[in-house]
């Protein structure tokens, strides 16, 4: 990526802390003059990816790694956290009718990001889960 600005950093399992890694997409989408519409879309993106980390990192490693690669026209997000992994296609999208009568209406986390995203990977396994989502911003 030609003239790309990017961020790293490792988050612990606090509350609120994924206002850390909002705030430096913020600042970096700033910093490139980025449309405020795309990095609010963004921005869902990310607390959405590393609240999952962080709520699934476990307790072994329960922190969760954050990076971003930003040019004027994509941003790459990676979240990769370190707990048991899971199977994706396992994972159901939410039925909009059954979470209005439910109690929990969680769930809707890797659908939102997906819907959000032009390109959207996820791998897991028993090391962990590695999110990699692209977001066009022209």
């Amino acid at each position: 990526m030609a003239n790309a600005v990017s961020l790293k950093v490792s988050l612990p399992k606090i509350p609120d802390i994924e206002l850390v890694a909002i705030e430096g997409l913020d600042r970096l989408a700033r910093h490139l003059g980025i449309a405020e519409g795309k990095i609010g879309e963004a921005k869902i993106i990310v607390t959405e990816a590393v609240i999952n980390a962080l709520e699934h990192a476990g307790d072994k490693s329960p922190g969760v790694r954050v990076e971003f690669t930003m040019t004027t026209k994509e941003l790459v997000i990676f979240v990769r956290d370190y707990g048991d992994g899971f199977v994706p296609a396992s994972v159901p999208d939410p039925d909009i009718t059954a979470k209005l009568g439910d109690k929990n209406k969680r769930g809707w986390g890797l659908k939102l990001m997906k819907s959000l995203s032009d390109d959207f990977r996820i791998e897991s396994d028993k090391g962990g889960t590695r999110i990699t989502i692209k977001k066009l911003l022209v």
